[in-house]
């Protein structure tokens, strides 16, 4: 079971002057037999499960191409086998919105439904976003446990379940392996699967495997 929440509402979203302006003219440098998506990438997996998977934002030539958050950049390719691995999903790549994939422990977002310049959202942008988008689909819901990929996800992720009343009870600095309890929320802390992280092994497979078992035994006891 892998589906899309509030997709109508989310992909004709033009909330943000900036992010619609870059969206749309990202220069078309990858091979895209159904054409460039540019416009705001759903979130997508399994919206029963008890888990929550947040990122930042898509990214020009991934989610923005291909129209599936976290499909078609090394970020994404990375974090699809780190979920077959750990037992979410029924495939370890993820190519296309045809492709078959199923993703059925864990629902998959990002705070900022946009591909942002440079892959850096503005505050204004996030809060938008957040509010429009991110607030309703943690209500929509209702996890048990939210992983967070990265340090922007993890402000973000906080200040969206603050501003519903599950103030978090410690909220420490982000870190990989940081676990934090919102009301009856977890959130836990993993670093993003970004180029960046995993060539130089700040990332590694195992780790983020690691985290999303320790996501899964914790939603399996609630």
């Amino acid at each position: 079971m892998s589906e899309s929440i509030f997709y109508d509402e989310i992909i004709s979203c033009r909330a943000c002057p900036r992010l619609v302006k870059y969206r749309e003219s990202v220069p078309e440098i990858k091979e895209a037999p159904e054409g460039y998506w540019k416009k705001p990438v759903p979130g997508f997996g399994n919206p029963r499960s008890k888990i929550m998977i947040i990122g930042l934002a898509p990214s020009a030539q991934g989610g923005n191409r291909t129209g599936r958050v976290f499909t078609g950049d090394r970020s994404g390719d990375f974090l699809f086998e780190a979920l077959y691995r750990a037992g979410y999903s029924n495939k370890p790549t993820s190519i296309n919105r045809k492709d078959g994939l199923e993703v059925n422990e864990a629902y998959i977002t990002a705070v900022v439904k946009c591909a942002p310049p440079e892959n850096k959202p503005i505050t204004e942008e996030a809060r938008t976003c957040s509010e429009k988008f991110l607030k309703r689909e943690i209500q929509y819901i209702n996890p048990k446990v939210i992983v967070v990929l990265g340090s922007f996800a993890y402000y973000w992720t906080l200040k969206v379940l603050d501003s519903l009343g599950e103030k978090p009870e410690d909220a420490k600095k982000f870190s990989h392996g940081c676990n934090v309890k919102a009301g009856p929320v977890t959130v836990i802390c993993s670093y993003h699967p970004s180029p960046q992280n995993t060539f130089t092994k700040k990332l590694t497979m195992e780790m983020l495997v690691k985290i999303l078992k320790e996501a899964m035994d914790e939603a399996r006891k609630q």
